[in-house]
C-alpha cells in the first residue's frame, strides 16, 4: 500500500485506531481511538504482512534526516559538565560515540558513577568542573529529563579540561590535570587515553 508521503509534527493525528495500527514515531490515545504522531516526520503507510491475522495498515513516522543519533544504555558519549553540585554532575551530550547530536540531550554523572572503587569518597567538585569534556557511558534513560551516566572505568572520565589560565590542561596522572602555562596542578577524574 502505497500513498503520498506527507511531513507530520507531534501531536498531529494519523487516522483511527479501528483501522490503522500505530507504528513506530506513533501512538494510539485509547480514550478516543485515534493515533497520533509522536514525533515530527514523514507519514508512512506499510500494508500488513500477509500472514498476519490483524488485517489494519500500519501507520509509521519515520523522522526526517535532521533527526540526528540519540543515546542508547550502553553508547559511549562525550558531554560537556554544565554544573556540578555535591552529589552529581549535570552535562550536556555532544557526541553518541562518533558522531555529533543535533538535539539537546542532558546527562546526569551521579557520584555512585563516578568510579568503580571507593565511591563513598567521591568528591564531586574534584572530579569535574563546569566546562570539562568527558568521555561517558550512559547507563539508563534516567529520569524524564536527563541520561544517568558512568564514568566508572579507565577509559571513562575527563578527556579535556581547560585551566583558570584559559590553556588545555595536561593528564598527569588518574586524578590530576596540570595547566602547561602556570604548572597548576587541578584535581579530576582523568580519562585514560585509548588510541
Amino acid at each position: 500500500m502505497e500513498e503520498a508521503v506527507e511531513m507530520v509534527t507531534p501531536g498531529e493525528v494519523l487516522g483511527k485506531a479501528t483501522d490503522l495500527k500505530a507504528g513506530k514515531g506513533a501512538y494510539a490515545a485509547s480514550h478516543n481511538n485515534t493515533i497520533y504522531a509522536s514525533l515530527t516526520g514523514f507519514r508512512r503507510i506499510q500494508a500488513p504482512p500477509p500472514a498476519s491475522h490483524d488485517k489494519r495498515p500500519t501507520v509509521e513516522v519515520t523522522g526526517h534526516k535532521a533527526h540526528g543519533l540519540v543515546p542508547e544504555p550502553g553508547s559511549v558519549v562525550i558531554a560537556r559538565v554544565t554544573k556540578v553540585m555535591a552529589r552529581t554532575a549535570s552535562a550536556d551530550i555532544m557526541c553518541v560515540g562518533p558522531k555529533s547530536v543535533r538535539e539537546k540531550f542532558t546527562g546526569i554523572i551521579r557520584q555512585q558513577d563516578v568510579r568503580a572503587t571507593e565511591i563513598d569518597k567521591v568528591d564531586m567538585h574534584l572530579s569535574f568542573r563546569p566546562g570539562d569534556i568527558v568521555r561517558a557511558v550512559v547507563l539508563s534513560l534516567g529520569d524524564a529529563r536527563a541520561y544517568y551516566l558512568s564514568t566508572a572505568k579507565n577509559e571513562l572520565g575527563v578527556v579535556s579540561a581547560e585551566s583558570s589560565a584559559g590553556a588545555t590542561m595536561v593528564p598527569i596522572s588518574w586524578t590530576e590535570m596540570q595547566c602547561p602555562l602556570t604548572g597548576q596542578i587541578e584535581l579530576r577524574k582523568v580519562a585514560k587515553v585509548v588510541n
